[in-house]
């Protein structure tokens, strides 16, 4: 759960009513071990690579990834779960108690833009097409759109999915593909659809009962989307029709992500990498001797592909 304080305790006054203590956002705590912290988002703000994750940790790293450090300020303990730039300064990460957060230093500092204390309603993805336009997608088919930079935030009303009787599905990764069609996967083997900037929203079924973790657009229209038990399906056609890509590994993968050299590179607990250099068509898997679980992938200036895990920046071997 996200890590928040208490004003006061519950006491019991001479009326014998309880009065409830009131949750209060903190700053996360500065500490030696943040870096070894669960990273759940990674991104590149120009050379230098930021990660988010438990406790409000921001790591960055400017010598591509060889130290991190941790950010100077960042408002808010609650875990955060996915970080995005537009550039080198400007970028925002998202997290539970539908936390929103920008930073226009590269990561350094970060104000806090949302958060809603009433419902932990945890985001668990951000897209930024531009510095002004970005969505937000989290528990229970909560979507949040800005046309400001994050300084307000609508939330998107959906449909219920096909034979359901409201929307009430999990949506755990959005992205765009070169096209600026819009994408989310979600649960119960659903991936949403946007041709028109988010104004309206379809469901596409892609034949898996379980939930999509992550998802990707590659550089030649491939749609990819990701999760449980190692499931990886793959669409040629914008997401009408969907086809299965075994990797033969059942861990459940975390991250995709295209390299500057067009390699596909997936990650899943574990320890577990996966890797197709056919647009994702076929996967090939190694797992790790440590089997340590993998949660957030990027790739550095110098096309040094890091990762992160349960317990922070991974040494590369």
């Amino acid at each position: 759960m996200a890590s928040l304080a208490l004003d006061a305790y519950a006491v019991t006054p001479p009326d014998g009513a309880v009065v409830k203590p009131e949750l209060s956002v903190q700053q996360a705590e500065q500490t030696t071990s943040a870096l070894s912290t669960a990273m759940l988002g990674a991104a590149t703000a120009g050379t230098r690579i930021v990660s988010v994750g438990d406790h409000g940790a921001v790591l960055l790293s400017d010598d591509d990834g060889a130290h991190f450090r941790q950010a100077k300020r960042v408002p808010t303990s609650s875990s955060l779960t996915s970080v995005t730039f537009v550039n080198e300064k400007t970028g925002w990460a998202v997290g539970q108690w539908g936390v929103i957060l920008r930073t226009d230093d590269g990561g350094d500092t970060w104000k806090l833009q949302r958060v809603d204390l009433a419902n932990d309603r945890p985001l668990f993805s951000v897209y930024f097409k531009a510095a002004s336009e970005g969505w937000a997608v989290g528990l229970w088919s909560l979507m949040l759109h800005t046309t400001n930079g994050g300084a307000s935030w609508e939330a998107i009303t959906l449909l219920p999915p096909p034979g359901s009787q409201k929307a009430d599905i999990n949506l755990n990764c959005v992205f765009a593909d070169e096209k600026g069609e819009l994408f989310v996967s979600a649960e119960r083997g659903l991936v949403l659809k946007s041709e028109d900037d988010g104004k309206s929203w379809s469901y596409s079924n892609t034949g898996y009962a379980g939930s999509f973790w992550t998802g990707a657009a590659l550089k030649d229209g491939t749609i990819l989307v990701a999760g449980l038990r190692g499931s990886i399906y793959r669409s040629s056609d914008d997401g009408v029709t969907w086809h299965n890509v075994s990797s033969g590994l059942r861990s459940s993968v975390t991250g995709m992500f295209q390299r500057a050299s067009g390699t596909v590179v997936g990650i899943a607990l574990e320890g577990v990498s996966l890797v197709s250099n056919d647009n994702g068509k076929t996967f090939e898997g190694v797992q790790r001797s440590d089997r340590i679980p993998l949660t957030a992938v990027t790739e550095s200036n110098d096309q040094k592909l890091l990762l992160f895990s349960d317990s922070g920046p991974v040494k590369q071997r």
